[in-house]
């Protein structure tokens, strides 16, 4: 059974992360917009070759590897906060319904 102190904590922390969880939000976004820019820059660096060379060279280079991983970061970081918040809004949810059902019935 879930206690109203467990629910109660569950609500600060979700209150408590909001913010943290806007940020992890935010840098994944803004880092996958990014990767298009980078491409692009990487890409133009190549004019001398065809398009899709320069395209095999954006995807090859180092600095494009490296914002995948940092990518990879900012999404494991951002998929972790929202489990975290859905497990602490199911765990709300089933106090709700177990509270609901525990009522008496007129």
């Amino acid at each position: 059974m879930i206690t109203e102190n467990e629910v109660e904590k569950a609500l600060e922390w979700l209150r408590d992360h909001a913010e943290e969880a806007a940020e992890e939000r935010a840098e994944r976004l803004h880092m996958e917009e990014y990767r298009k820019s980078l491409k692009a820059l990487i890409m133009r660096e190549h004019l001398d070759k065809a398009v899709n060379a320069q395209e095999r060279e954006a995807y090859a280079d180092a600095r494009y590897i490296e914002h995948l991983e940092a990518m990879k970061t900012a999404i494991f970081e951002d998929e972790k906060g929202r489990f975290l918040r859905e497990a602490a809004s199911d765990k709300i949810s089933a106090w709700q319904t177990f509270s609901a059902n525990s009522r008496p019935k007129i």
